[in-house]
């Protein structure tokens, strides 16, 4: 059996970065913190915690949190339905959930405002790129995602949501630098382009799915979505940036698109862990109804 009190030391260190500030959390001395630490490596015979600063969790302490935090949300859903002893707002945990930047941008919001106005339920949302998200389900990091990845993911269920709509803009004063005489490979390799960071490939696929090049331009790397815009609308370089935000700018001219009819879908998928919480399926009810008004749907299906 395991250790629980001091497998919450463990979870304390990694959560809050250091020894002392878990201390703090849970209101013990930071000795204590490191002897319950100490103890539990010492009879697992594994280090759990990389001592840093920050501290973090080696691949051990990451399995062993992720299995603290579902038992944990198991016996919260158990406490809410004891009349004498249900759990108070303060103590409950809130859903680990990894969404990509342009989601929590766009569509996203309103399928957890839906969540919280229908469950008053918690959410601690992990920002990552759609294509690396899922990796944050198989390490145990969260519990659901919103994901580029189809691919099944052990002990969860996958739903496809639909696409997310891309389109290439740029300042008009940009496209006149840089695009006078069209959209051409030779202009595309002279013109700036924004990127997300190193692992953003979208302005690459779309020059390839477009104009069958290969992508080699100058980058400007900008990780924000809404800077994204805003350093389009400035005139530094074009990008690829969702429909949804993109639409006022260019009903107003502030953008154009480089190519109005080579849009660009990035399709998304939902998973999430198979577990006996309740607020898990509402959530996914609430994010497969946000996506339905918001992406681009084309035969919506689960795996």
């Amino acid at each position: 059996m395991l250790d629980y009190p001091a497998l919450s030391a463990v979870a304390a260190v990694i959560r809050e970065g250091s020894f002392e500030r878990a201390a703090l959390v849970l209101a013990i001395t930071p000795s204590a913190v490191s002897q319950r630490v100490r103890g539990l490596e010492e009879r697992l015979g594994a280090i759990l915690v990389v001592r840093g600063q920050p501290c973090r969790p080696t691949d051990l302490g990451r399995t062993l949190c992720a299995h603290l935090e579902r038992v944990r949300l198991m016996e919260m859903e158990v406490a809410l339905g004891l009349p004498t002893t249900g759990a108070s707002e303060t103590n409950r945990l809130p859903l680990r959930i990894a969404v990509n930047s342009d989601s929590l941008a766009t569509w996203f919001p309103a399928a957890v405002a839906a969540f919280g106005r229908a469950t008053g339920a918690l959410l601690d949302l992990t920002l990552d790129d759609e294509a690396h998200t899922a990796d944050r389900l198989r390490s145990g990091d969260v519990l659901a995602a919103v994901t580029a990845d189809a691919r099944s993911v052990q002990g969860c269920r996958t739903t496809r949501l639909g696409g997310l709509r891309y389109i290439a803009c740029a300042s008009p004063d940009f496209a006149a630098r840089f695009f006078a005489d069209g959209v051409t490979p030779t202009s595309l390799s002279a013109a700036p382009c924004l990127r997300f960071d190193r692992r953003d490939g979208l302005q690459a696929r779309w020059a390839r799915e477009t104009l069958g090049v290969e992508f080699d331009a100058p980058v400007h790397t900008v990780a924000s979505t809404h800077a994204f815009v805003d350093f389009a609308l400035a005139g530094l370089a074009w990008g690829m940036q969702p429909a949804a935000l993109a639409a006022p700018h260019l009903a107003t001219g502030h953008l154009v698109a480089l190519t109005p009819d080579a849009t660009l879908d990035v399709m998304l998928y939902w998973t999430v862990a198979r577990l006996p919480v309740a607020s898990l399926p509402r959530l996914t009810d609430a994010v497969r109804a946000a996506a339905k008004a918001a992406l681009v749907q084309a035969g919506t299906a689960a795996s």
